[in-house]
């Protein structure tokens, strides 16, 4: 009795235990139910608004609210105020320094007269076509004579090439490591008989082209006010009515780079006369340089000789000087313009381009980068490549 008395309670609370249990779990899955249904509502609400943005980023034809369109105009606008405003005050910059270093050369000239100056140093400077470095060491005497002999003018009519055709051409040179040295005093009375010599504050060096290049463009921007800024080497023969065609024609551009353009390779080898020491920079072994004038005459438009002068602290210096100056230019809005005349063979190849009617700018031997033994043979090559000694005098600038 007492057996089947509990076995009658179990089987009375068995539907009552069956039914809370059942209760009971499907509380819990409608829980993770409701739960799962607004996680996975989260992630497609997400994914939608991804898709979205992507759909507007890669669609420019949908429409954008006008405050949105408004703001995005104004930051535009802002930004190329900001642009605009830092060329203004490089600008600035550059024609501060100029005026600057232009007093304090007027001050100097006032102590040492000459025939350049003439007692005119509060006159505004004539505006000149060309203001024309060769580029000369304190060995080269010789040469010099020679590039007086054949195509660059002498005395009297080196001055009057300035007033009537607004060509400048001076000899460049720095100054010997020892003050007052014997070379410096060379010089001194080398100027005094021809008065042809531009002197820079520069030490003279082989290996500091690049620093007298920099010195010329920066002392010669104060000097002179031209249209073009040209560097020449004393063993090259020029025309120089042909080379002032050539530049008037490109005088209405800014900042122009003008020479024959080449891009020769990196030299990593100690052993060869162009070594770069920071072949490195230029990516890997047998990599070429960017393209750059060949050093032996370019031009470059004043605005960028200008840029040359008030950033020089800070312009890095290469091995090669052609180089630097490519290097200085390359990152600036330039027009780089290679003119093959500017670097003709010595003869037969000027002399044939002169019996065709095409004379050259300038010519020298590749091989000896200017014309090999040029003080002997710098004088053949001005009788058969020349221009005529007239030609500068009519030349249409």
């Amino acid at each position: 009795m007492k057996t089947r008395g509990t076995r009658k309670i179990s089987i009375i609370w068995l539907p009552f235990f069956c039914f809370s249990f059942f209760f009971f779990g499907m509380l819990i899955t409608n829980s993770r139910i409701w739960s799962a249904s607004e996680s996975n509502g989260q992630v497609i609400s997400r994914r939608r608004h991804e898709q979205e943005l992507q759909i507007v980023s890669e669609d420019s034809s949908i429409k954008i609210p006008a405050e949105k369109t408004d703001m995005m105009t104004e930051v535009y606008r802002t930004h190329e105020a900001i642009q605009s405003l830092d060329k203004k005050i490089t600008m600035l910059n550059m024609d501060l320094v100029e005026a600057r270093n232009s007093r304090e050369m007027h001050s100097s000239d006032s102590h040492t007269p000459s025939i350049e100056s003439s007692g005119k140093s509060n006159l505004p400077k004539k505006k000149m076509l060309m203001v024309i470095g060769i580029n000369t060491a304190f060995s080269s005497r010789r040469r010099r004579d020679s590039v007086r002999e054949t195509w660059m003018p002498r005395g009297e009519k080196l001055f009057q090439l300035e007033r009537e055709k607004g060509i400048v051409v001076r000899f460049m040179i720095g100054h010997s490591a020892t003050s007052n040295s014997i070379l410096d005093r060379a010089i001194d009375s080398e100027d005094a008989l021809h008065k042809d010599f531009l002197r820079l504050e520069h030490i003279e060096g082989y290996h500091e082209l690049s620093a007298k290049t920099k010195s010329f463009f920066s002392t010669a921007v104060t000097k002179w006010d031209a249209d073009f800024y040209v560097k020449i080497d004393d063993d090259v023969h020029v025309n120089l009515g042909m080379l002032a065609t050539t530049l008037a024609h490109h005088r209405s551009k800014p900042r122009v780079y003008i020479g024959c353009m080449k891009s020769g390779p990196v030299l990593s080898s100690k052993s060869v006369k162009y070594h770069e020491p920071e072949y490195w920079k230029f990516g890997e072994e047998g990599n070429k340089y960017f393209r750059h004038a060949t050093g032996q005459i370019y031009a470059i438009s004043k605005d960028l000789a200008t840029y040359v002068a008030v950033n020089q602290p800070i312009l890095h210096k290469y091995a090669n000087e052609d180089v630097s100056l490519g290097a200085w230019l390359i990152g600036l809005e330039v027009e780089h313009i290679d003119d093959r005349n500017m670097c003709c063979g010595t003869p037969p190849d000027c002399e044939w381009k002169a019996q065709a009617g095409n004379v050259c700018v300038a010519s020298f031997d590749w091989s000896c980068s200017g014309i090999c033994k040029s003080v002997e043979r710098i004088k053949s090559v001005h009788e058969k490549c020349g221009e005529g000694n007239g030609a500068v005098w009519s030349a249409l600038i």
